[in-house]
């Protein structure tokens, strides 16, 4: 079944006073896959763990289908899938899956593996150990594990990070299928704003530490997601008003010299009379108008209209004594 996550003032301090997450109130709907993006180090995981109940928040309360998330983890309500798979290497993809079930104390159904395996593309390697898989087939038996127990919150900890683009595009176009299917309410945690966008049906975007939410995007696009999806208009929208939502969030926290503009504002601000330094910041060009005279040159005591002359270059080693006769 679905379940609704509700977090009231929750946050995070660790040791030493470094705070992780603001005091934050945030509703994850059921049935639905949303989307944690910001900065590195901002308290993406932090959240995500907290959630999981690998890390206890300093205050606020957490509820997870109404109930503290105490009760979720003893009936193994949940499961996490993280960037580094983790599988055991002395067991084959089938019995990976299986060590899941048996740890949420759920019975195994080999009809049920072996169907697995199958929808997350890999027939013919149930009974392959992990060092003979791909890093993407070894992802996809990781996801399999963690969808095996039929959780109702799914925990996606940048899933996709650790294997190679196509890969990466294979793997977002081909496992949500599993999820939505069954209905499980999923958070995702990713770096890549096209990969949120594409995945998830809510992005929610987190300013640098201590995390908090600067914007709450809908996804408002069909499902299943076309093949074309990112070539429609309304796909690209949605990727520029989560990359303005990091630019402005990065904004109120970081100094004026290293701020960048938002999206919206880069072209005009590209156009004379400004130039976009190396950071996508405006600077003001050394005049105003193009087909203005240059100012006049500095006056100086000393200065006369001739250049300055310099020194001579000077060599890099010294010259080779003659040869001895």
């Amino acid at each position: 079944m679905s379940v609704e996550i509700i977090c009231k003032a929750l946050s995070k301090t660790y040791e030493g006073g470094v705070q992780a997450v603001r005091p934050l109130d945030l509703t994850l709907l059921a049935g639905q896959t949303t989307a944690l993006v910001g900065p590195s180090g901002c308290g993406k995981s932090t959240l995500l763990r907290m959630i999981a109940g690998l890390e206890d928040p300093t205050s606020g309360t957490l509820t997870i289908g109404g109930a503290p998330a105490s009760e979720t983890l003893k009936r193994a309500g949940l499961a996490v899938a993280f960037q580094d798979p983790s599988l055991l290497p002395w067991r084959t993809v089938r019995q990976n899956i299986e060590l899941a079930l048996d740890l949420a104390r759920k019975p195994r159904d080999r009809a049920q593996i072996d169907q697995l395996i199958h929808l997350v593309g890999l027939d013919g390697f149930a009974d392959t150990r992990p060092n003979a898989l791909s890093g993407g087939m070894r992802q996809r038996a990781a996801i399999a594990r963690a969808l095996s127990t039929n959780p109702d919150l799914l925990l996606l900890d940048e899933p996709f990070g650790a294997v190679d683009e196509l890969t990466r595009a294979q793997l977002a176009a081909d496992l949500p299928g599993i999820w939505e299917a069954r209905g499980t309410t999923t958070l995702l945690v990713t770096h890549s704003v096209t990969e949120a966008v594409t995945l998830s049906d809510r992005v929610l975007v987190l300013s640098p530490r201590p995390a908090a939410i600067v914007a709450d995007i809908p996804i408002d696009l069909q499902r299943p997601r076309p093949t074309n999806l990112k070539a429609l208009p309304a796909f690209q929208t949605h990727v520029d008003a989560t990359f303005n939502a990091l630019s402005e969030g990065v904004a109120t926290t970081l100094p004026k010299a290293a701020q960048c503009p938002p999206l919206s504002q880069q072209h005009a601000l590209s156009s004379p009379p400004f130039s976009r330094c190396p950071h996508g910041k405006p600077s003001p060009t050394s005049s105003p108008n193009p087909s203005s005279s240059p100012p006049p040159p500095r006056s100086s005591s000393t200065s006369s209209t001739t250049p300055p002359s310099w020194p001579a270059r000077l060599p890099l080693r010294s010259p080779m004594p003659p040869p001895v006769s």
